[in-house]
């Protein structure tokens, strides 16, 4: 059969699926192309826009090559439309040839831990959905501890630790919502401890998020010297990998620093394996117990068998996150991610047993490899995954119905408030105007219905 267009749905308006429009739009192929992004959320960019602790202005840098994506006008966007109730993989199959996956990740991954359950234990990833102004939780967090844990060695746990720690008049300058500054306003936190099993040296935060942490005005970043006796390994880490040196020259000024005058303080506590989350006898946090580990010569480490306990009244785990299942795509309960090859979504023959190609269906981002690597991973994610999907042209679907407009009226037959490319952009200006009045560069607007209305121009 000959093909002279593709029409392609991509769900998911991240930085996975942008980049994927992007990069067919730009490929070497000998057909036209007509693209539309869907996501659940009313705004794009994803968890650059809800994932990223708001005082990191660089890395949201990000958005403004997105946003030149979208506005050239050659990919549409449908927000406000949830996958799996407005509109369902026998829909797409209706109007387009093709459809990829790229809901990314955003639950917080499970952690297997005595007391995890207890009240006043949280997954890293709803309280940055929170103090990023996600529409979909809650307005308000419980920040009543004032001595707190992080779990976790990654750039996430620091902007936990970070966000915490930091005294709320410093954020003011950034796009921070009005409620989460009212929480954190409240916050009575003294202490923030983060753990991690492992050593200075096998660390997962990246040097410039660190280097932020020491930035902190009024807070005092602690470190014990028992973590920095270094093994061959350790030794050699620093010598031969110039991010572990960064890191180690970072953490070593800051043992040399005097201590004791601020009013927080943020310990970074290493060779330190979580065992236990203590109950205080009410059913709520009331301490953290760990064991020392040590060097074990090969770049790991051992448990020494010391047990120590820091009383918190909170913890957050910053362990990583994990991918949902989507309504009819398969999905690996273990990773989190759909099966796939290179970005072709696997099916399992029911009589077999064996993984065959599930046509049409493709994955990119982190539902696709798991919530790992940085934003260049993306991209070289998304040239994986167009290559497939334009070789695989003799296996898109047939639809019935694959105008453009016929997916327009889909939606408004359905009653579905869907916001579009013109909308995000009256959203866009309205938050600037907001934060332009504070003296700010953007204040969000955090309810969903707000965030529909004003896109829709219905205000």
């Amino acid at each position: 059969m000959t093909r002279n267009k593709l029409r392609l749905a991509i769900v998911g308006a991240g930085p996975a699926g942008i980049y994927a429009a992007d990069i067919l739009l730009k490929s070497e192929r000998n057909f036209d192309v007509s693209i539309d992004l869907f996501d659940q959320l009313p705004a794009p960019y994803g968890l650059v826009r809800y994932g990223v602790a708001p005082d990191h202005p660089r890395i949201k840098g990000i958005i403004t090559a997105l946003r030149e994506v979208l506005d050239r006008g050659d990919i549409r966007i449908f927000g406000n439309v949830r996958f799996g109730e407005d509109i369902t993989l026998d829909d797409l199959k209706h109007h387009y040839n093709a459809v990829i996956f790229a809901t990314g990740a955003v639950r917080d991954a499970s952690l297997n831990l005595p007391g995890i359950e207890l009240e006043g234990s949280y997954g890293a990833a709803e309280f940055v959905s929170w103090f990023d102004g996600h529409p979909d939780v809650p307005r308000t967090w419980p920040l009543e501890a004032k001595s707190v844990a992080v779990i976790g060695n990654g750039n996430v746990a620091l902007d936990v630790s970070r966000i915490l720690a930091k005294h709320v008049e410093d954020l003011m300058v950034t796009e921070i919502p009005a409620n989460v500054a009212a929480g954190l306003a409240e916050s009575p936190v003294t202490d923030v401890h983060v753990f991690g099993r492992r050593g200075p040296t096998s660390v997962k935060f990246t040097p410039l998020e660190l280097r932020e942490l020491g930035e902190l005005r009024d807070v005092d970043m602690i470190v014990s010297d028992e973590d920095f006796d270094y093994d061959d390994a350790a030794r050699a880490a620093v010598a031969g990998n110039k991010q572990v040196f960064v890191i180690d020259k970072v953490l070593q000024q800051w043992r040399a620093r005097e201590v004791g005058q601020a009013s927080r303080r943020l310990h970074l506590h290493f060779f330190a394996k979580p065992l236990e989350i203590v109950d205080d006898g009410t059913g709520r946090v009331g301490a953290i117990r760990y064991e020392r580990t040590a060097p074990d010569g090969e770049g790991g480490v051992v448990g020494t068998g010391e047990i120590r306990e820091i009383e918190v009244q909170a913890v957050y785990r910053a362990v990583g996150y994990f991918g949902s299942p989507l309504p009819g795509i398969p999905f690996d309960k273990r990773f989190g991610v759909i099966p796939n090859h290179e970005g072709q979504v696997l099916t399992r023959d029911k009589a077999t047993g064996e993984a065959r190609q599930m046509y049409g269906v493709y994955a990119t981002g982190w539902i696709k490899r798991g919530p790992v690597g940085l934003i260049g991973h993306t991209k070289s994610d998304a040239m994986e995954t167009i290559k497939h999907v334009i070789n695989d042209l003799g296996n898109w679907w047939t639809p019935e119905s694959p105008s453009e407009e016929s997916v327009v009226e889909m939606l408004e037959s359905r009653g579905i408030a869907y916001t579009d490319l013109d909308g995000w952009h009256r959203l866009d200006q309205h938050e600037l105007a907001l934060g332009e009045a504070e003296g700010r560069v953007r204040v969000k607007v955090v309810p969903r219905d707000d965030m529909v209305q004003i896109s829709r121009g219905e205000v």
